[in-house]
C-alpha cells in the first residue's frame, strides 16, 4: 500500500511537519510505502472554475485539468490507499496553500446531485493533522471543531473514510523572548512542549499506523 503525506505548512521541521512524519512513520510500520509533499515549495494555484472536470463527455471529466506543480500529486491519488494531510491553523483555518489545494483534490471528483456524491471510484483512507497556537478551550471558543467536522465530512464524501488529529497550544516560536507575544505563557508553553506534543506524535503515529492496517 502507498500513503503520501501532504506538508500544509510553511515549515519543514516544526509542529505540524513532525507530526506528518510520525504519522507517516505509523504507516509505514505497517508495510506501507511512505511519500510526503511540501506544498510551500509547490508552484500552484486554487481552483480556477474552468469546470473542465464537470464538462460532459470532456477529457478532463472528473480531474483537475490544470497543469502545474499540483498536477504529479493528483494523478497518484489514483495509485494510493491513504493520503494524511496536516496543516497549521491561521486565522482559524488552514493555511492558503492547503485550502488551495483541497480546491484542487476534491472539487473535481464531487458531483452536482442532489445529495453531492463522489466520481471517485475507489476508496482511500484519510486523515487530517492540525496544529494550532491557541488552546483546546479557545478553539472550541471560536468554532475550530466546526471547520475539522466539515473537513472530514468532504474527505468522506469523496474518499469514503477520514478521521482528525488536533495538537493544541502548540510551542511557535525557538526562542519566545525574541517575539512580542505577551498573551503567551513561554514556561507554560515550553512545559507543555514536553509532556503534551510527544503524546501528539504517539498519536499521530497511531493515526498513520491504523490507517495502513485498515
Amino acid at each position: 500500500m502507498k500513503a503520501i503525506g501532504v506538508n500544509g505548512g510553511p515549515r519543514k521541521k516544526w509542529n505540524t511537519a513532525t507530526l506528518l512524519e510520525k504519522a507517516l512513520d505509523g504507516a509505514a510500520s505497517q508495510a506501507a510505502q511512505t511519500e510526503v509533499f511540501h506544498l510551500y515549495d509547490l508552484n500552484y494555484k486554487g481552483c480556477v472554475s474552468c469546470f473542465a472536470c464537470k464538462t460532459k463527455d470532456g477529457k478532463s471529466y472528473g480531474r483537475c485539468a490544470v497543469k502545474d506543480d499540483l498536477t504529479p500529486i493528483l494523478k497518484k491519488v489514483d495509485e494510493i490507499g491513504i493520503i494524511i494531510l496536516a496543516s497549521p491553523i491561521y486565522f482559524g483555518t488552514v493555511t492558503g496553500e492547503m485550502r488551495s489545494f483541497l480546491e484542487r483534490l476534491l472539487f473535481p471528483y464531487m458531483t452536482y446531485t442532489d445529495p453531492p456524491g463522489s466520481l471517485y471510484s475507489g476508496r482511500v483512507r484519510t486523515g487530517f493533522i492540525y496544529t494550532l497556537g491557541a488552546t483546546e478551550e479557545l478553539a472550541k471558543e471560536r468554532g475550530f471543531d466546526k471547520h475539522t467536522a466539515s473537513n472530514e465530512m468532504l474527505l468522506k464524501l469523496i474518499f469514503g473514510t477520514s478521521e482528525t488529529l488536533c495538537s493544541f497550544d502548540t510551542y511557535q516560536f525557538d526562542d519566545y523572548s525574541k517575539v512580542y507575544a505577551p498573551r503567551w505563557d513561554p514556561e507554560k508553553k515550553a512545559r507543555r512542549r514536553s509532556e503534551v506534543f510527544p503524546v501528539d506524535c504517539q498519536r499521530a503515529f497511531e493515526m498513520g499506523s491504523r490507517l495502513a492496517a485498515g
